[in-house]
Parts: C-alpha cells; sequence; structure tokens
C-alpha cells in the first residue's frame, strides 16, 4: 500500500502539486490522510495515561492507533508537507505524535534503542520553499531521523523546489523543473 500524507494546508499548495505529480510518477494506488483536516487530540496526561493503559493491554484494535496501524503497514510512504516557519505545519509533529505507539511502529530492544515496526521501505518527503534557506535538520532531517532511527525506513528521499517567492522568480520554471527531476529520484 502507498500511503499519501498530505500536509499542506493551501488549496493550491505549490507542494500538493509537486507531490502529485510524484503520485502520478509512481503510477500506484494510494490512500491519503490529509492531515491539516484531522481533529487531533491533545497530548496531553490524560491522553497519555489512555494510550499507556491501551498499550499495555495490547489493544491494538482500537480507533486510537488506526493512524499508527495504517502508516506501520504502508509499503511506501509519501509525506507532502511545505516548508513553514523554519520547519513544516504543525499538523504534521501532531500526526507524528499519533503514530509513534509503541508495539505498532517501533518497540524498544532490553537495552533501550528502537526496534522498526514498520513495513515500508521508501519514504519521499517533498517540500516547497519561498526562499533558499531550508536547513534540512529543520524539516526534512528530522523526518529522515524517524524514518531510519523509529520506523526502519532505510530509503528516505527529498523533492524539492524552493526560491518560489524571491523576487523575479519565474515559479512556473523552478516546478516544472522539480517535476521534471522526478524520474531521478524515483
Amino acid at each position: 500500500m502507498l500511503l499519501y500524507i498530505n500536509a499542506c494546508v493551501r488549496k493550491d499548495s505549490r507542494t500538493n502539486r509537486l507531490a502529485e505529480a510524484l503520485l502520478n510518477k509512481l503510477d500506484e494506488d494510494y490512500f491519503e490522510v490529509d492531515v491539516a483536516e484531522i481533529k487531533f487530540p491533545v497530548v496531553d496526561e490524560e491522553f497519555l495515561l489512555k494510550r499507556d493503559r491501551l498499550e499495555e493491554e495490547c489493544a491494538w484494535d482500537d480507533p486510537l492507533f488506526g493512524l499508527a496501524r495504517q502508516f506501520a503497514d504502508a509499503d511506501t510512504i509519501v509525506i507532502a508537507a511545505p516548508y513553514w516557519d523554519l520547519s513544516f505545519p504543525a499538523c504534521l509533529k501532531q500526526y507524528f505524535e499519533q503514530i509513534n505507539v509503541l508495539g505498532i511502529t517501533f518497540e524498544y530492544s532490553p537495552e533501550g534503542y528502537p526496534i522498526p515496526l514498520c513495513n515500508a521501505k521508501r519514504l519521499y518527503y517533498v517540500t516547497t520553499a519561498g526562499g533558499a534557506f531550508v536547513p534540512e535538520e529543520f524539516g526534512f532531517g528530522y523526518v529522515k531521523a524517524l524514518a531510519e532511527g523509529f520506523y526502519g525506513i532505510k530509503d528516505v528521499r527529498m523533492i524539492r523546489a524552493v526560491n518560489l517567492d524571491v523576487d523575479g522568480a519565474n515559479v512556473e520554471k523552478i516546478m516544472q523543473e522539480a517535476i521534471g527531476g522526478l524520474n531521478g529520484v524515483i
């Protein structure tokens, strides 16, 4: 299963446009999770106590773990997240808070190291930015560290288009070059 995690909040998102071009190139049926539309629960003490109790009971069928099960079962993952305010939209962080479930997406070794439990072999991180300053550790690096370290996804690739809001930028040309470069990334 190909899972498309869409963290694009704007209707005319350039990131979503680039991700859709990738999805067309991958030419597989996919399931989309629009994280901007999800009303995530607040991760407070009450939530954590409930989740801990469900984890102890191995109640993996509980609806609370639906997103985590879906993520763990995916074969390929595409995440579309624009570069905003030195990271990505907050809804994507909320999504990660929901899928990081001990016993579904990872477990710990006796020494305390994560043991991945996810099926995916590849993750594509699609992003766009208005400027050129897009430090990888502020968005892509975080996702890559989670994918490799906790989920066991070793093939993590970034696809991006930058400088889209620089005065005089030819946005269409930049987007077409990014879309044209997809063959080299797939």
